[in-house]
């Protein structure tokens, strides 16, 4: 390390240098009181904004969502249904992830998309469209159905069409009106690799055999009424 020297004052005298005194202390600089109460404040926020993420990002709420798209009429089960987590504050009317017993086993009220909060009003416990009514499958492959979407609730007409060289369409005249029935839409399934797809209808229990009768050869067109 080197050797620090001390300069020397000269003498009035000529005599022997005067040795000065060396400090190795900076000077030190005044603080400004408007910096400091500024710097103090600036901390403050920011200990303040930092306190707020972190209770906002733990104050958390478990509600019920959608797993996957349900249709209208059809029955919720346990696997239809996901757990999610939402602002405290923001759940309105969702129903909490502990009830998610208390929707099993009914029947959506409406068409809920994937990803849709639950809310005690998106179920029934026992659909209008099928009370009172009989309700039968069928399978119905693309030209047998509108291209528009079925949901339930639509009105629709069952329209016999018996194959030619059948009973029914040889016991038939040309340029009669075939046979049709009235019946509501309560549930349409996902079409198959092929296209079909499933649609169950309800009836009144007086035309119930006949649709089922007709559905089962397979002999029947499904016509929308348009609501507007």
């Amino acid at each position: 390390m080197p050797r620090t020297t001390q300069p020397t004052a000269p003498s009035e005298t000529g005599s022997a240098p005067v040795l000065l005194p060396i400090t190795t202390d900076a000077p030190r600089r005044r603080r400004r009181p408007v910096v400091v109460g500024a710097g103090l404040a600036l901390a403050a926020v920011g200990a303040l904004v930092s306190a707020w993420m972190v209770n906002e990002a733990g104050d958390k709420v478990a509600v019920v969502a959608t797993r996957h798209a349900i249709a209208a009429g059809e029955s919720i089960q346990a696997s239809d249904l996901v757990a999610t987590e939402i602002s405290h504050g923001a759940e309105l009317n969702s129903l909490p992830a502990s009830r998610a017993s208390d929707v099993i086993g009914k029947q959506a009220a409406s068409d809920l998309p994937a990803g849709s909060l639950v809310t005690e009003d998106s179920v029934s416990a026992e659909s209008s469209v099928t009370k009172g009514r009989f309700v039968i499958g069928i399978l119905a492959k693309p030209g047998q159905l509108p291209v528009q979407k079925l949901h339930t609730g639509d009105t629709v007409t069952i329209v016999h069409t018996p194959q030619d060289g059948s009973a029914s369409a040889s016991s038939s005249k040309a340029g009669t009106t075939p046979d049709s029935l009235p019946a509501v839409v309560s549930r349409v399934g996902s079409p198959d690799a092929n296209g079909a797809v499933v649609v169950d209808v309800a009836a009144a229990e007086v035309n119930s055999t006949s649709l089922a009768a007709w559905a089962a050869g397979g002999n029947v067109a499904i016509v929308l009424k348009a609501t507007s």
